[in-house]
């Protein structure tokens, strides 16, 4: 859960210090944007390695690595500040993250069955959102007392540190068996389920339909990391500090329904409901409400009204994440996990390639910034309406799961 606070403050932090970084670099909405997307670019790349990380070390030095790089990242900026400087140690950034989420779910699956993995999923979540609660309002103190660099100093202490407690103190669970220095499982165990070609897990329309979901969802967080300070700022007229704090806000929305719905979600699951249920039509149904309320943004002229529903918004769209992950591990044997959610986390980075370099560009072309805030936000909405549709159409996790292990019965 630490180690996700830091991931996320990691992705947070450019949507804190974009005014004043664009200001001294004299940078558009549009390169700024680019800057958020071209993150996802080597997001999406570096996910797709999880299966070879994990295999190459044991999940505890992984971590370890990985959260080192992200800290080594935030340096180069401190010492020469460039537009190319930016991009690059975002690029390099993007690319040590990408590994991250899926070995992270890994290791915290690990320590609990299928059934039960819906609240530990959501907690996970709540920590990203926790990032945004607790550590982007005081990135954005930092920011306003002694400066963006200041703020990028802080992110590369905190990811050592988080090394130090990390790595003397975590071990592997027995639900999954990792690659490299796995822990101990019992032979017959769903850990020792024999292997299945890859392309019967990416093929089956659960899969499919919700990794289009997942992408238009991470589309729209990507959106808030990059530019919701920004929105609050320059559109609505906040102050950079209350814009920083109230960052918190939609994530604050977020976390009450993530820890809500898992802890739901596991109940249910306990009591007999499918899995369809509790981790398809109820995320879904959540993504659907927020499409309605984001879709009203740009006929909003009220300040407070219009935080008020990208908050109540986001947290609708984002309660659902937990839900999604969780269902795509219920497809595959517990030993493919990890090359399983880090191709579905590497294609749901695709949204966060399109959202804020899209919406930079409406921004820019926009009459005036709330138009092109507004605008953007509604459109995305629009999109993630369409994909919660086909999920409740297509996905369907138990029959999926017979059809992976060849069960005759799905023919």
């Amino acid at each position: 859960m630490l180690l996700t606070v830091v991931n996320w403050s990691d992705k947070a932090v450019l949507g804190i210090i974009a005014q004043p970084l664009a200001k001294e670099l004299d940078l558009t909405a549009a390169q700024i944007g680019l800057v958020g997307s071209l993150f996802f670019f080597t997001f999406i790349i570096g996910g797709f390695f999880s299966g070879a990380v994990n295999k190459l070390l044991s999940l505890r030095w992984a971590l370890a690595v990985l959260a080192l790089l992200w800290s080594a990242s935030m340096l180069p900026m401190v010492f020469t500040a460039s537009f190319a400087v930016l991009l690059i140690s975002r690029l390099l950034l993007g690319l040590a993250e990408g590994p991250s989420g899926p070995l992270t779910h890994t290791a915290t699956f690990s320590w609990h069955p299928p059934a039960k993995r819906a609240l530990p999923g959501a907690l996970l979540a709540g920590s990203a959102s926790l990032a945004k609660i607790v550590v982007a309002p005081a990135l954005a103190l930092v920011t306003v007392s002694w400066g963006w660099r200041a703020a990028l100093i802080c992110l590369a202490i905190l990811g050592v540190l988080w090394c130090v407690l990390w790595v003397p103190t975590w071990s592997e669970g027995p639900y999954i068996r990792s690659g490299k220095g796995h822990g101990a499982t019992e032979s017959g165990t769903d850990a020792d389920e024999p292997a299945v070609p890859w392309i019967r897990i990416f093929r089956t329309p659960t899969f499919l339909s919700c990794m289009l979901l997942i992408m238009t969802i991470y589309a729209l967080v990507a959106i808030v990391l990059t530019w919701l300070p920004s929105y609050f700022e320059v559109a609505l007229g906040y102050s950079r500090l209350q814009a920083g704090s109230m960052f918190a806000f939609p994530s604050i929305a977020g976390l009450i329904l993530m820890l809500a719905l898992g802890a739901t979600g596991d109940r249910l699951t306990s009591r007999g409901a499918t899995s369809r249920v509790v981790r398809i039509i109820i995320p879904a149904t959540g993504v659907l409400i927020s499409s309605a309320i984001l879709v009203t943004l740009p006929y909003v002229s009220l300040p407070a009204l219009a935080v008020l529903i990208v908050s109540i918004g986001y947290g609708f769209l984002a309660s659902g994440y937990p839900l999604i992950i969780a269902t795509i591990t219920e497809l595959c044997p517990p030993r493919q996990t990890a090359g399983t959610l880090g191709v579905f986390m590497a294609m749901m980075g695709v949204g966060g390639l399109v959202g804020p370099y899209v919406t930079g560009l409406i921004v820019d072309a926009a009459a005036s910034p709330a138009a092109g805030y507004a605008t953007a936000f509604q459109a995305f909405g629009v999109v993630a309406m369409v994909f919660a549709i086909g999920a409740l159409v297509a996905a369907n996790p138990e029959r999926d799961k017979l059809a992976v292990r060849g069960d005759a019965s799905t023919r």
